[in-house]
């Protein structure tokens, strides 16, 4: 697959185009990218390419809405988003007026000026039949987050085909919500764990990629004093996240709620038993957002084992 073809909406940002990357675009069928500017009242998508504005009429501004299994809003957020469309024809304006019904989308000019007649339905569904047919479990790929929910978040995996990584998926480290990991369009990795080519549905994870226990571990020290974040509060102590895929128990104490940021002093680190020994220095409210540093940078794995050799419970994903 090129993969450069089908990268998520947004990779190339407000790309401007000029009328020959038009015409030559339209001749080979090439998928490009600009800024989604304006949803007028028929749900017809007005993109900005520059010098020229494009225009997707509504039924081709989404893979679905013809068939109504895909509602309006996947229109009216893609404004102010760039998205990636196949440019279908090059018109004058009083052309497209009859083909979109409204006239109150473009700039001042007159009626013979060019405008990109463009459909992101297309461009959808050249990508996601490449997708399907190229694409098997264990393949890396990159993606960016779309919206969250309680159960996980959504991530284009290109040309706006998205696939759902459950919160589990997430990262080893238990979180509550996903936005206790990413944030809307996020640019992130994620890896193929499963594949409804029927329903044509991507099932995703995440936390395969953030690395080992011991590739983990190995960043820190006995002795050291780190920062971490508080994720749950248990009678018997609490954990404290270390990094996406590391969390250390330490002591209870009144007062201390998850989603706190902590510092706290690193008493031991045992591998066998795949645990950090914490004493907690202090808690407090405050928010703190960290980079992802992904260990595996490889375009396939068929298995990811988290835990270190010898370690008294096998923790590992197979890829099939």
């Amino acid at each position: 697959m090129d993969k450069e073809r089908y990268l998520p909406e947004g990779t190339f940002g407000a790309t401007e185009h000029s009328l020959a990357t038009l015409e030559k675009a339209r001749a080979t069928g090439q998928i490009l990218e600009a800024k989604a500017i304006l949803c007028d009242s028929s749900h017809n998508l007005v993109v900005d390419l520059g010098d020229l504005r494009g225009v997707i009429p509504r039924g081709e501004a989404a893979l679905g809405i013809r068939e109504g299994t895909v509602k309006d809003i996947a229109i009216l957020s893609r404004v102010n988003k760039s998205v990636c469309f196949k440019v279908t024809d090059l018109l004058r304006r009083d052309q497209v007026f009859h083909c979109c019904d409204r006239s109150e989308s473009f700039r001042p000019g007159t009626l013979s000026d060019p405008v990109a007649l463009l459909s992101r339905r297309a461009a959808q569904q050249q990508a996601q039949e490449e997708l399907l047919s190229r694409v098997r479990p264990g393949d890396v790929l990159d993606a960016r987050i779309t919206h969250l929910e309680s159960f996980g978040a959504f991530a284009d995996i290109g040309c706006g085909i998205v696939g759902l990584i459950s919160i589990e998926n997430i990262s080893v480290s238990r979180i509550s919500h996903p936005s206790d990991r990413f944030v809307r369009d996020q640019a992130v990795k994620v890896v193929v764990k499963e594949i409804d080519r029927e329903k044509k549905r991507f099932v995703l994870s995440h936390k395969e990629l953030l690395g080992t226990w011991e590739e983990n571990a190995s960043r820190f020290e006995i002795g050291q004093t780190v920062c971490g974040v508080v994720r749950s509060v248990e009678e018997y102590g609490i954990f404290i996240e270390l990094a996406p895929n590391l969390a250390g128990l330490a002591e209870g104490r009144e007062g201390v709620r998850p989603g706190q940021q902590a510092t706290v002093y690193i008493k031991n680190i045992i591998p066998e038993k795949m645990k950090v020994k914490l004493s907690l220095i202090d808690a407090f409210d405050g928010e703190r957002k960290e980079s992802l540093h992904y260990f595996f940078d490889q375009p396939h794995m068929d298995r990811f084992v988290y835990s270190p050799e010898g370690a008294y419970r096998q923790i590992e994903t197979i890829f099939t």
